[in-house]
C-alpha cells in the first residue's frame, strides 16, 4: 500500500500493523460508547445488523446472530435496542410460534442507507490516494486480522 512513512523492514511493519489493529479496536470501543450515549448513533454491531437485515430480509434471531457474527443472546439484546430506536420490528414466525422474525422498519432502512452513504463517503475521502489494488490488499489484511482475533 502507498504510505508516506514506510517501515524499514518486515518486523517493523508487522509491529506497526499490530499497533494499528489495537488503535482500530480502541476506535470501535469509542464508537460503541457513543452509540450508548448519543441518540441516533450506531455501533458497528448495530450497523452490521441493519446491513444484514437489508440484504437478507426478515430473519430469526439465530439467523441474525449468525449474520452479525455474534451469539443469539447478544443478538436479542441488539434487537431490543434497535426496536427501541424504531429501526426493527419483531413479528411472530409463522413457521415456529415460539420464535420471532426481525425485519427493518422504513426508519431502519433509511438509517441503514444513511450510514452506508456516510461510510462510503468517508472511505472514499480517507483513501483517495489509494488505488483498487491497495484497497484490495487492505481488505485482505482486515479479513486475516479478524481470523487472527478469532484464534486468540
Amino acid at each position: 500500500m502507498t504510505s508516506s512513512a514506510q517501515p524499514p523492514d518486515r518486523q517493523a511493519a508487522l509491529e506497526a500493523l499490530a499497533r494499528a489493529a489495537y488503535s482500530l479496536s480502541a476506535a470501535d470501543a469509542r464508537l460503541r460508547g457513543r452509540a450508548t450515549r448519543t441518540p441516533g448513533a450506531l455501533s458497528l454491531t448495530h450497523a452490521r445488523a441493519l446491513r444484514v437485515l437489508a440484504e437478507r430480509g426478515p430473519l430469526s434471531i439465530a439467523e441474525l446472530a449468525a449474520g452479525v457474527e455474534t451469539t443469539s443472546p447478544a443478538a436479542t439484546q441488539l434487537v431490543n435496542g434497535l426496536a427501541r430506536a424504531g429501526y426493527v420490528d419483531r413479528r411472530p414466525d409463522p413457521a415456529n410460534r415460539r420464535a420471532v422474525r426481525v425485519s427493518l422498519t422504513p426508519e431502519g432502512r433509511e438509517r441503514h442507507r444513511s450510514r452506508e452513504r456516510a461510510l462510503s463517503g468517508a472511505l472514499d475521502t480517507a483513501l483517495a490516494e489509494l488505488g483498487g489494488q491497495d484497497i484490495t490488499v487492505a481488505t485482505e489484511v482486515l479479513i486475516r486480522l479478524g481470523a487472527i482475533y478469532d484464534e486468540l
